[in-house]
């Protein structure tokens, strides 16, 4: 939903001491911060986790020919098929053991919401050791948008955030993350969605967890997903989105990929006093560390970096933590995404009132920033903007 503009702010004034504090709810010792992934057993080797050298090594191993990996990969990825009776180009003789070796079945549907007269999906996915997750197709006129996830939880403790306030059980592995996008591509091609059969256009990262957490499955995830097919999935860098909530090492090694992925940095803050509470992450890398590093990573792929920012009432959506967030931003390659803040379960913050948020859009648009309201699909069945949290039943 685009935001409409507005004539220009009225001059930035000082803000009352009442506004300047941080919430009594935030005031604590900062939370706990969990990079590391507790250890469990991995997900069986899968296709979508190697490269097409190392596909062609797989099949070998099993005594066939290299050019065996490359009908696999035409199947998994440029004719979604699942199920190993349609891929007849193979010998009967050899494809049940290819296809367990190589195309084992890594996620089961225990739970399926839809809305939006359904075309908006949630999946609730159950991986080999019980563990749950879950993704999220959006369906619009022009594009269909699948959000996905990165880690079963989060451990970035966001207090705002059901993912964060679940904390992390594991990372997913690269065939795990590319599944998702896969089981939705299927959904679409063979009509499941309204809409008639389609494709997936889009692919964000904002699912459950920190994607730069899990750095090395979500970089093979990404070569997956655009990879043109049959090799991968074959959509667009991009039309990719990787979001994180601001580690910078990570954001720096990203930059060094040369890829043409957006970058998105959920913020929520423009002022380290308040963002130290509402994104943990930010007593160890500050808000101007978090867009010097933004800006490195616009600068050497030319995308314009997108700003994430949950309006949380009478939280950070002051009139002057606007204007400071403009000051902050004018004049770089970014677009700011507003989310009015999504409801979770025994939460006590809730979205801002309406004239708060068109203030704060007002503000942004006078400091010459470009601003959207992010339309919020999927509210009604917890698959919104950090509302996952892999319930199974209500």
């Amino acid at each position: 939903m685009s935001a409409t503009t507005e004539s220009a702010a009225e001059p930035t004034s000082e803000p009352a001491a009442a506004e300047t504090a941080v919430p009594q709810a935030a005031k604590k010792t900062p939370a706990k911060l969990v990079f590391a992934a507790p250890r469990r057993g991995k997900p069986p080797r899968h296709l979508a986790d190697l490269t097409a050298a190392e596909r062609r090594e797989a099949v070998v191993e099993l005594g066939e020919k290299p050019f065996r990996a490359d009908q696999l990969s035409r199947h998994y990825f440029a004719r979604l098929a699942d199920d190993p009776a349609e891929m007849t180009d193979l010998p009967a003789a050899i494809r049940e053991r290819l296809t367990a070796e190589l195309l084992p079945p890594l996620l089961t549907s225990v739970r399926e919401l839809a809305c939006d007269d359904g075309r908006t999906l949630k999946n609730v996915w159950k991986a080999f050791d019980g563990v749950l997750f879950e993704s999220v197709l959006m369906r619009y006129p022009d594009r269909t948008t699948m959000c996905v996830s990165s880690q079963a939880g989060c451990g970035m403790n966001c207090p705002f955030c059901a993912t964060g306030q679940a904390g992390l059980t594991r990372n997913l592995s690269t065939a795990e993350i590319v599944e998702q996008v896969a089981a939705g591509a299927r959904a679409l091609a063979r009509g499941r969605v309204p809409g008639g059969p389609g494709r997936v256009s889009n692919i964000v990262f904002m699912g459950m967890g920190e994607p730069l957490a899990n750095y090395k499955a979500v970089l093979g995830a990404v070569r997956r997903i655009t990879d043109p097919a049959p090799g991968g999935l074959g959509i667009s860098q991009r039309s990719v989105t990787v979001s994180t909530v601001g580690l910078v090492p990570a954001i720096e090694k990203l930059a060094a990929e040369d890829l043409s992925v957006r970058l998105a940095v959920s913020l929520h803050a423009p002022d380290d006093e308040l963002r130290d509470d509402l994104v943990p992450i930010n007593n160890r890398w500050k808000v101007a560390e978090v867009l010097d590093a933004a800006w490195a990573y616009a600068s050497r792929s030319g995308r314009r970096v997108s700003i994430e920012y949950a309006l949380i009432k009478d939280v950070n959506d002051q009139a002057w933590r606007a204007d400071l967030l403009g000051r902050l931003l004018r004049g770089h390659l970014v677009h700011v995404n507003l989310i009015p803040l999504n409801p979770t379960p025994g939460s006590k913050w809730t979205a801002s009132r309406p004239q708060d948020e068109k203030e704060f859009v007002r503000r942004l648009e006078a400091h010459g920033v470009p601003v959207t309201v992010r339309d919020t699909r999927g509210r009604e069945i917890d698959g919104a903007c950090g509302q996952l949290a892999a319930a199974t039943e209500d």
